[in-house]
């Protein structure tokens, strides 16, 4: 029973702890911009093409 009472307060502790350091830590996420193409989609053109209007 005892053995018992010190596993349950060891769980308790832990549990605390988690959240303490979750709601303190420095948890942010690292952003960063990710491109990749989509299976299956016709690839978009870089840059729009000239046409002789445009140059004159």
């Amino acid at each position: 029973m005892r053995l018992l009472k010190v596993l349950m307060v060891l769980i308790l502790a832990a549990v605390i702890g988690l959240a303490g350091y979750a709601y303190f830590g420095d948890m942010e996420p690292v952003r960063s911009e990710v491109r990749s193409p989509v299976a299956g989609a016709p690839a978009a053109p870089s840059a729009p093409a000239s046409t002789e209007a445009d140059t004159e």
